[in-house]
C-alpha cells in the first residue's frame, strides 16, 4: 500500500486551514483556562544528572492496559487533557497523532524496562493534540492512536512518533516495514534520547531501516524550523525536573541539541530525529510549572510542534 494518496488528499484543507489561523494567534492564547495536566512521576535512568533530591521512581509505566489503543483510553482524573468530537464528514480525515509501541532492548546499557515506548503517555499526546485543535482549524483525532509497526493500520498514519529510542529494538521484519512506510510518504519523528551511547544504540537500529543512509543535522534555516512558528535558536527542552534543578540537559555529554534527518532520494525528509531535548515532556507537562511552560512549552514545545506536523503533513 502506499500512503501518499491518502495523504495528500487531506493536504489542501490542511494547508488552507492551518495557514489561514495560526499566523494571527499569540502563543499567550495557548493558556487556557484549563491547561493543567495529570501529575506524573517521571521514570529516568538513575545515572542521568541529579535534580535537586527528586526521585524519577522505578523505570516502569503504570497503564490500566497493557496494550491500549488509544491515549484517551489511558486519559483519567479531573486534569486530563479536554476533549472534543469532529464534525462527521472529517471522523476519517482527522490528523492522528500516531505513537509507536515498540520493544526494548535487554542488553542495550543503562535502564530499561519494556513499557519505554510509553514515557510521557497519555498526556502528551493529547495536550499537543488539544493544542492543534484549539490554535488551529485542524481538525484533529481527539483520543490519538498507539500501534506497533506490524500492524494492519500503519499505513492509515502517515506520522508515527517514537519517544526514547535510545534503547529501541526492531526486528528485521519490522525494520523492513518501517523502510517501506517511510519510502511510500510516511514520517516518523524521534524524541528524548540524551547522549552518546543512546544514540549509538538508535543508530545501529537506524541502520536496520536505511543501511546506505545516514542521519544529517539539519540547519536552522531548514523549514521546518520557520514553516508556521520562526524559531531562531536551536531548542531544547529538558525534562522537567532537570529544568527545575537550572539545565536545559539531562546528560554531561547532552549539553548540545541536535535535529538531524534522513531523506528520501527526492529529498524529501522522511525521518527527524530530536536528540539531547524532550519535546514530549514539553506537551505532557505544560500544566505543572508556570516557569517551565512559559521557558520551553510555549517558547519551544509547541511551536515546533506544529511545524513538524505541518511539514510532516504538507512534504
Amino acid at each position: 500500500m502506499n500512503i501518499t494518496v491518502t495523504r495528500r488528499i487531506r493536504q489542501g484543507a490542511f494547508v488552507m486551514c492551518l495557514l489561514g489561523c495560526l499566523a494571527a494567534i499569540p502563543w499567550a492564547a495557548a493558556q487556557s483556562t484549563d491547561n493543567s495536566t495529570p501529575t506524573r512521576t517521571r521514570r529516568r535512568d538513575p545515572n542521568r544528572l541529579p535534580t535537586d533530591g527528586r526521585s524519577f521512581g522505578p523505570e516502569v509505566n503504570r497503564l490500566q492496559n497493557e496494550n491500549p489503543k488509544t491515549a484517551r483510553e489511558e486519559a483519567t482524573g479531573p486534569g486530563a487533557a479536554p476533549n472534543w468530537t469532529n464534525a462527521p464528514a472529517f471522523l476519517r480525515d482527522a490528523f492522528t497523532f500516531t505513537r509507536v509501541h515498540y520493544d526494548v532492548d535487554p542488553n542495550a546499557p543503562g535502564h530499561s524496562g519494556q513499557l519505554r515506548w510509553s514515557i510521557d503517555f497519555p498526556d502528551s499526546d493529547l495536550n499537543l493534540s488539544w493544542r492543534l485543535k484549539q490554535l488551529t482549524s485542524l481538525q484533529v483525532n481527539p483520543d490519538g492512536r498507539v500501534l506497533r509497526l506490524t500492524e494492519d493500520e500503519l499505513y492509515h498514519y502517515p506520522f508515527l512518533y517514537f519517544v526514547e529510542p535510545g534503547r529501541m529494538l526492531l526486528s528485521d521484519q519490522e525494520a523492513d516495514i518501517l523502510r517501506r512506510y517511510l519510502l511510500n510518504g510516511g514520517f516518523v519523528m524521534f524524541d528524548d534520547f540524551w547522549g552518546e551511547t543512546e544514540w549509538g544504540v538508535f543508530e545501529l537500529q537506524m541502520k536496520k531501516v536505511f543501511p546506505d543512509k545516514f542521519p544529517v543535522d539539519l540547519p536552522m534555516t531548514h523549514k521546518i524550523f520557520h514553516c508556521v512558528f520562526d524559531l531562531r535558536e536551536t531548542p531544547q527542552v529538558p525534562g522537567l525536573p532537570h529544568y527545575q534543578a537550572g539545565r536545559t540537559y539531562e546528560r554531561l555529554d547532552a549539553k548540545d541539541p541536535h535535529y538531524r534527518g534522513i531523506s528520501d532520494d527526492k529529498g524529501r525528509l522522511m525521518v527527524l530525529i530530536c536528540h539531547n531535548t524532550d519535546m514530549g515532556d514539553g506537551w505532557e507537562r505544560e500544566g505543572e510549572d508556570e516557569g517551565y511552560f512559559r521557558d520551553h512549552a510555549e517558547k519551544f514545545a509547541y511551536p515546533l510542534g506544529v511545524n513538524i506536523v505541518f511539514y510532516a503533513m504538507t512534504h
